[in-house]
């Protein structure tokens, strides 16, 4: 099934998005949260594919949050989402990370099973982060998720934007991290460790970030992360930036935002740097150590 267009996450999403903008002004209807469903139906006749999602359906998938299965002859597919899936905003961004498969990667393979791991992993170089990464622009276009952004970053305006998408706060706040040019950091933790943190690009390039996929990475002693009895905290609560990261320039400050779900059991904390403050350690070479020691 040969196609000459080679399509990218975000090329895709936006050749959708045109079609919702205009199925909204045409026929006056809400232009968000997007209806991912009747969009998956609708995806091959707008690609002018002859191997159309013909089902999109809630099932019992165990250990799974979506599924994608092409049928024997691969003419037709079914997208599939766990029936435990309670969130809105989980259900409509795996349905979206389904659909992100079909039009990304279903000329090589013909079943995709996705847990919730391979939800929100914007920063690996794999076909799960290519599905989400379209998952985010389809469902959180990005001039209109920039024009949400009338006041300073908070919990509160994050939630703003993941109403009005249909989202996870999870979601939404990534999508910030993604396309701001502050120096952020987001963090998911679980009993006092990171399971992810995710920088924006100023953050990087000021060294503030948290290698989680080589270590395991504690919370910090004094943050509101590890505080038992702070659930939450909208605002944000200026702290010494040394706390997060033992390299900050002195009289560093971090912003440290939080919110704890007691249904997931992880916690969500999001910190916002100055745009100019170093968090990079004292430059050393193992050539240099080499030296020391003879």
């Amino acid at each position: 099934m040969p196609e000459r267009e080679v399509w990218t996450p975000q090329k895709a999403a936006i050749r959708l998005t045109k079609i919702c903008d205009r199925v909204s002004e045409v026929h006056g209807v809400a232009r968000f949260p997007v209806d991912v469903s009747e969009l998956a139906l609708g995806t091959a006749e707008v690609f002018k594919w002859p191997d159309p999602i013909a089902k999109v359906e809630s099932v019992d998938i165990k250990g799974f949050d979506g599924a994608l299965f092409a049928n024997d002859a691969r003419n037709r597919w079914m997208l599939l989402y766990n029936n435990g899936l309670t969130s809105p905003g989980r259900i409509r961004f795996t349905q979206a990370h389904e659909l992100g498969h079909y039009i990304l990667h279903r000329l090589k393979r013909d079943e995709f099973r996705c847990s919730s791991d391979d939800m929100l992993s914007w920063e690996e170089k794999n076909i799960e982060a290519e599905a989400d990464l379209f998952a985010s622009f389809l469902l959180m276009p990005l001039n209109d998720f920039r024009s949400q952004l009338t006041t300073d970053v908070n919990i509160e305006l994050l939630r703003h934007c993941a109403m009005r998408y249909g989202v996870s706060l999870t979601a939404a706040a990534l999508k910030w991290i993604e396309c701001t040019e502050e120096s952020a950091v987001l963090i998911l933790s679980r009993d006092g460790f990171m399971k992810w943190a995710y920088s924006s690009a100023a953050a990087r390039r000021n060294g503030a970030f948290f290698r989680t996929r080589q270590k395991v990475v504690k919370i910090p002693t004094g943050s509101l992360a590890a505080c038992p009895t702070v659930t939450q905290e909208r605002a944000g609560v200026e702290l010494p930036a040394s706390l997060w990261f033992p390299h900050a320039e002195r009289n560093a400050c971090v912003r440290e935002m939080k919110i704890q779900s007691e249904q997931y059991e992880y916690v969500i904390t999001l910190l916002c740097l100055s745009r100019t403050a170093s968090f990079w350690p004292p430059f050393t070479t193992d050539w240099q150590s080499d030296i020391r020691r003879k």
